[in-house]
């Protein structure tokens, strides 16, 4: 039987493998952003650096680098540590400064955003609330909140009950659609169970039962779950942003084997491929923990200094 210290340890291996999974998934997806998946490299050649002759999105942004997916999560998780809980004004003022400032962007660099998320922060710093901002675009399904909520999966120690109505509050700031909600809970219940069980597949179908359980008398909710989530089904996508097909997606990558092949299949899907490596990178990450990250690929992250930092507030 493992003791209380050992057991500590491995969910914090987990838990970095989660968060540096997430970060290199982004930056091994940068370069091929936006590209179609027929026109991608081979599965296996797509690196952190493309293949010779490849035209990379971003020609300017050095190998390594996240980009508005990692400092979005290293946003939500500053500031659920500087505020001990889930601060709606603090969390948007904290994306705000990203927007602005490049906060917990590498080289303070913002390059890439969202509309969706971009038209919210435009509107939470003309005064409108940080529950209402992600509502400015009522129809907006985009995966930008999706992106984020790991963080919140890896600090939270509450109930899943509470970490439902955290998973949906934190996506309003930005995304406040219903179905952005959802998918955000799902997200958050599926990495919470990967953490306490290592195991993917079963995880996705307790997180799912969960959800249902706990919709049972929300009925927009449940509505917004079976009827465009629809997670029984077998995931099918096109590698675009839309909210849903993010979560289908990383529901093909993470079967594959080992980091490596999760990152390049959620690639393969071709268009949104940094969101979509990331999300999935950082569900396996929660699997294997730091040792099964490629080193080679840890070794180019930059940014470093930054993420060490926060760590370290976070875990000691």
């Amino acid at each position: 039987m493992l003791g209380g210290d050992c057991i500590y340890m491995m969910l914090k291996e987990r838990q970095l493998g989660a968060l540096w999974g997430f970060l290199i998934g982004d930056a091994v997806g940068v370069p091929y952003e936006f590209t179609s998946a027929d026109l991608l490299p081979p599965m296996d050649q797509l690196e952190m650096t493309p293949p010779t002759g490849f035209v990379r999105s971003y020609p300017n942004i050095p190998s390594g680098t996240w980009s508005d997916d990692g400092a979005h999560v290293l946003c939500l998780l500053d500031s659920l540590i500087e505020r001990s809980h889930l601060d709606l004004d603090h969390l948007a003022t904290t994306l705000l400064q990203w927007y602005q400032q490049g906060k917990w962007a590498v080289d303070q660099n913002v390059f890439d955003i969202g509309i969706q998320t971009a038209t919210s922060l435009r509107a939470f710093d003309r005064g409108v609330a940080a529950d209402q901002a992600g509502f400015v675009r009522p129809d907006g399904k985009g995966n930008g909140s999706l992106m984020r909520v790991l963080s919140l999966a890896l600090w939270h120690q509450g109930s899943d009950q509470s970490l439902i109505e955290d998973a949906h509050r934190q996506s309003l700031p930005t995304h406040g659609h219903i179905l952005n909600q959802v998918c955000c809970a799902l997200y958050a219940l599926w990495v919470r169970a990967v953490l306490a069980e290592g195991e993917i597949e079963a995880s996705y179908h307790q997180a799912v039962a969960k959800l249902r359980q706990y919709y049972t008398h929300k009925s927009e909710y449940l509505k917004q779950l079976e009827y465009n989530v629809r997670p029984d089904e077998e995931p099918v996508s096109d590698g675009g942003g839309y909210v849903v097909t993010t979560l289908q997606s990383v529901r093909i990558a993470v079967r594959q084997p080992d980091f490596r092949s999760v990152v390049q299949k959620a690639i393969s899907l071709g268009e949104d491929t940094d969101t979509n490596a990331a999300i999935a990178g950082g569900l396996f990450g929660a699997k294997v923990g730091m040792n099964g990250l490629p080193k080679g690929w840890l070794e180019q992250m930059r940014g470093k200094e930054l993420v060490g930092g926060l760590v370290k507030k976070w875990l000691g």
